[in-house]
């Protein structure tokens, strides 16, 4: 089982991977179906209009997770890596006043933004909660060509098809992969690692490699990830205002900075102050995920904060950082954000802000204990302290933005990644609930859970919260 460090870390922009980034990525996949695609085209009949459904989740929170917008983006030609967020109210504005997408390559279609993209919450589609249905029609109204989309977490989207071969492909995955360690769950990494005396990260290093990411490629490629983390820390710090959607919520990162900074003498001692650091850094990040800015998923972006602040405590807080150790700390939690993706889900439209959180958190505790030096079975055991602590988390953002209680839950969850790092590290490695048991009940509770409490604003703290 194979997936890239740079699958599990995408640098694209707020507020969310599956609401946002996804229909993005499915809009620029449609429309190379559109120009490309093996589908039956009339003699001199071309696509002329463009409509879209969304369904699910993202039908009940799309507004609030900027769905629509992200739509109208990717049908403009723009991708979550490449669009600067400066440009995005223009062009939102010229879709609506023309009433037609010019992406680049292609001709004009026309789409009219209120009456061709519709919110459907009456019919969910099979195959996932983020279930999305493209249609392309010619001049005269004839339906030519149709895809159906699943955004299923972290920026991934598979078509109705490929989900299905998903589905049907669920044995385990072994040596025949092209790939030296193709472990797919914790206890192949671990039996992996003892006959090859690698770390984790070194085994992923060498996958890695083996897939095109040559040793220049791969530090490159992890530079970039890690200054755009620490770039939206410091945007975040910097920053201040209400975020939008109208829940008037305000930016605290700064602020707390600030007083942070400022403090001095017998406040500046208490040893949880620390733990201020760390979740001012985790809520910096996701001030600007709500805004709308530019984040990498990590494994998503309603948990984008957690590894970067875990990582900035890293540097900031331990003894011995070094930028190598920040490269150890990416591969490991890319690896355990890997396991865990392919054996359940980080999407909380499927398994809850447990699969968000939980996962970044797991991720983020083992990269810690890599950096520091931790042995496999202790970064293991790091990963699924954090994980097991955040099963059955709920996800229920108010108003359908991630904003409340999202933006907190990430600095609780960087939080809980140090605990789960320091006390793997003051043990042996010995643990009486395997990474790969915490994974599944995690599968199992998502399954389970109902889907008021999955990303759809219809239970928790969303419909507890009175909205002044």
């Amino acid at each position: 089982m194979f997936l890239s460090v740079f699958d599990i870390f995408k640098i694209g922009i707020g507020p969310s991977s599956s609401h946002t980034m996804g229909p993005m990525v499915a809009a620029a996949r449609f429309l190379d179906l559109v120009k490309n695609g093996d589908w039956p085209r009339p003699v001199g009949v071309e696509p002329a209009h463009i409509t879209v459904s969304l369904h699910g989740s993202l039908a009940f929170t799309g507004k609030g997770h900027a769905t629509d917008r992200a739509v109208i983006l990717g049908l403009s030609g723009e991708t979550p890596v490449g669009i600067d967020p400066d440009e995005i109210e223009p062009i939102l504005q010229k879709v609506a006043d023309e009433c037609e997408v010019t992406p680049p390559g292609h001709p004009r279609y026309r789409f009219n933004p209120n009456t061709d993209l519709v919110f459907d919450r009456s019919q969910p589609l099979p195959g996932h909660a983020n279930g999305m249905r493209f249609s392309a029609f010619a001049a005269d109204g004839r339906l030519l060509v149709r895809e159906v989309y699943y955004s299923v977490g972290g920026g991934f989207v598979l078509t109705e098809q490929e989900l299905a071969n998903t589905a049907k492909d669920d044995s385990p995955v072994t040596g025949h992969e092209d790939v030296p360690y193709p472990f797919a769950s914790a206890e192949e990494m671990l039996a992996m690692g003892e006959a090859s005396g690698l770390t984790i990260a070194e085994m992923k290093r060498a996958n890695e490699a083996a897939r095109g990411n040559d040793a220049e490629m791969l530090v490159s490629g992890l530079e970039r990830i890690f200054g755009e983390m620490q770039a939206s820390i410091e945007r975040g710090l910097a920053s201040e205002g209400e975020l939008p959607g109208g829940l008037k919520v305000r930016r605290r990162a700064g602020e707390l900075h600030d007083k942070l900074s400022a403090e001095a003498g017998a406040n500046a001692l208490q040893p949880h102050r620390v733990m201020d650091w760390l979740s001012l850094y985790a809520m910096a990040v996701n001030e600007e995920n709500a805004a709308g800015r530019k984040i990498v998923t990590a494994p998503t972006n309603g948990a984008a904060g957690v590894v970067p602040a875990v990582l900035r405590y890293y540097l900031d807080h331990c003894i011995g950082a070094s930028k190598e150790g920040v490269h150890t700390f990416l591969l490991a939690a890319a690896a355990v954000g890997g396991i865990i993706k392919h054996n359940a889900s980080i999407s909380g439209a499927e398994v809850g802000c447990q699969g968000e959180v939980g996962s970044a958190s797991a991720m983020a505790a083992a990269g810690l204990a890599a950096a520091l030096g931790a042995t496999n079975a202790q970064i293991e055991n790091a990963a699924e302290i954090a994980l097991e602590h955040h099963l059955g988390m709920t996800c229920d953002p108010i108003g359908g933005l991630v904003q409340v209680p999202c933006i907190e839950r990430n600095a609780l969850g960087a939080v809980k990644a140090v605990t789960a790092a320091s006390l793997a590290m003051r043990g042996t490695g010995d643990h009486f609930v395997p990474l790969d048991r915490c994974i599944e009940t995690m599968r199992q509770t998502g399954r389970d859970m109902h889907e008021k409490y999955k990303e759809t604003s219809k239970g928790g703290l969303a419909v507890n919260v009175i909205e002044c």
